[in-house]
């Protein structure tokens, strides 16, 4: 990065966040800190709702999901639209009607205390984790860009994001995180132009897309019915509607900021315009890595887009030289499939793309060579490399200094939003229903900075171990599908088994709870069916505790 990549980054980041401080400056009263001034708009709230969810590794991992496995990913995104709907109709009314601060306030009102207590537990105890990954996520660019350590750069990424997000409150959150999506988008579609315009000269879009399917990147939809297989069709359709059920409908990060609206109809439209506009993002963002593939089909890539981590020893450089080579061959290979396909000489065509085909094989096997003499510990996922590696090597500056602006743009909107509803929901549903019933809203006010900052500091902590995660984009996913079922659990029996009490959902969500973690530990089927699985052992065992009980 040089002085003008700096200079596009600061003017961003730091002009929106004073901005948010600045609109925010007087004193806040709990309402206007915990849920903004209940004054926002449809559009607002949609954008709200879409940047706390599409935090910087969705913008920085997804793309080399892209690059390595194809468009299949989406699928995990097929529940969204249904999700939407079905929290719209019931949860969304419930929640306006109670004029609730946080959604376990429901729980409650309609089971018990240990009940509600529960459910807040549960949200703490995921969330608080998955905080640590949003905090990780920008921390490997600035250490990929600047060089600095990981572990300092992690601590300072989550100290600027305490501060924006204590000083602020909900409606700092609400106002600043449109315009942070708008450099986002700005940034993404800058880098597809660049990218697109950047493949070889005479390759048409056409080509582009062939090449890709050729290598099958365009697959995405996978219809097998299969329990092992990650991400297919049905995972998607059903486990992934638990999943994004329980991730819009309980996870007090989303709940806050929609209960924001000015109105039912107002927070109703702007979850219906994320169950437009979802699936159309991630589908793109996943293009974006597709296009990278075909791009280093032509030019040859790192070995490993993580070599900023990897010492050099003798051997892999010289596996690296005999990689350097197979690609350069791969490349004229298909530049001689391009132009026997433009002359309608098939069997050319044909020829040259198997010749392809074979040694873009013969390069990953020497790819998996070399990274079988690695120390295990050196070992990453490369996934989260691909896209910053191609940023810095192939991108103009101030292009690049956008791209950051957007990496951070999307880490603060998403981190704000988390670290908020983390400090609300501890002040109001632990420390003002246990300790301090009584409280003045200044006093909880007061309170909830505090706790946001606790959480603040938390997550910086469980960011320095997040380099042990899968996937960035698959670890989140990962941990909401091991808690998210049993918290859904919880808000099915409460809107719809009206004869089940307190005691038997409380028991039954606590078994249930434990049965996930010992699955996801001893089976081998994909994490998008535990939020169903977690949900459906709610359901039942409760109905057969509730009998036993009488």
């Amino acid at each position: 990065m040089n002085w003008l990549d700096l200079a596009v980054l600061l003017v961003s980041l730091v002009g929106i966040a004073l901005y948010g401080i600045w609109h925010t400056r007087h004193p806040a009263d709990l309402d206007t800190y915990v849920k903004g001034k209940k004054q926002t708009p449809w559009l607002t709230i949609g954008l709200s709702v879409m940047a706390t969810q599409a935090s910087a590794i969705t913008f920085l991992s997804t793309p080399g999901q892209g690059y390595l496995s194809g468009l299949g990913f989406v699928q995990i995104y097929f529940g969204v639209p249904i999700a939407l709907l079905i929290i719209s109709r019931y949860f969304l009314p419930a929640f306006h009607n109670l004029n609730i601060y946080t959604a376990y306030e429901y729980l409650e009102k309609r089971f018990d205390t240990k009940t509600r207590l529960l459910g807040a537990g549960l949200f703490l105890l995921q969330r608080g984790l998955g905080a640590g990954l949003t905090i990780y996520a920008p921390a490997i660019v600035l250490t990929s860009v600047c060089g600095w350590p990981l572990e300092l750069t992690i601590i300072s990424c989550g100290l600027l994001v305490i501060v924006y997000t204590v000083m602020g409150g909900s409606a700092a959150v609400n106002i600043t995180q449109k315009y942070q999506l708008g450099i986002i988008f700005v940034g993404m579609l800058v880098a597809t132009y660049l990218l697109i315009a950047k493949l070889p000269t005479g390759l048409t879009i056409s080509d582009t897309m062939h090449l890709a399917g050729e290598f099958g990147k365009l697959q995405a939809i996978d219809p097998r019915f299969d329990l092992n297989e990650r991400y297919t069709l049905w995972s998607g359709l059903i486990g992934g509607t638990f999943l994004m059920l329980s991730y819009f409908g309980t996870d007090q990060s989303q709940v806050q900021r929609y209960i924001s609206g000015s109105s039912m109809r107002e927070s109703r439209l702007g979850l219906l315009f994320n169950a437009i506009c979802k699936i159309p993002m991630q589908l793109g963002i996943l293009m974006i890595g597709v296009l990278m593939f075909v791009f280093y089909q032509f030019h040859t890539p790192p070995m490993f887009f993580d070599a900023i981590h990897k010492a050099q020893s003798p051997q892999i450089k010289e596996i690296e030289a005999q990689f350097a080579a197979r690609r350069r061959e791969l490349s004229d290979s298909l530049g001689a499939y391009v132009i026997a396909r433009h002359q309608g000489d098939e069997a050319r065509a044909s020829q040259a793309l198997q010749r392809a085909r074979t040694l873009q094989q013969s390069s990953e096997a020497l790819k998996d060579q070399a990274r079988k003499t690695l120390p295990e510990k050196s070992k990453s996922q490369e996934a989260d490399y691909v896209f910053i590696t191609f940023i810095l090597n192939e991108l103009p500056h101030g292009v690049i200094g956008l791209l950051m602006a957007a990496f951070f743009a999307a880490a603060l909107a998403s981190k704000a939003a988390e670290l908020n509803a983390l400090g609300t929901c501890t002040t109001i549903d632990i420390y003002r229903r246990i300790f301090k019933d009584d409280s003045t809203d200044d006093h909880t006010v007061s309170m909830t900075r505090y706790f946001t900052a606790i959480w603040g500091l938390i997550a910086i902590a469980f960011a320095l171990f997040a380099h042990m995660a899968e996937n960035l984009i698959q670890a989140v996913n990962i941990l909401g599908s091991i808690f998210y079922g049993v918290m859904l659990g919880l808000f099915i029996v409460g809107f719809f088994v009206k004869h089940i009490r307190g005691t038997a959902m409380f028991w039954a969500a606590i078994i249930s709870q434990l049965a996930v973690i010992i699955m996801y530990f001893t089976l081998p089927i994909s994490y998008l069916w535990y939020p169903l699985i977690g949900c459906a052992l709610c359901l039942v065992l409760s109905a057969i505790l509730e009998e036993t009980s009488k």
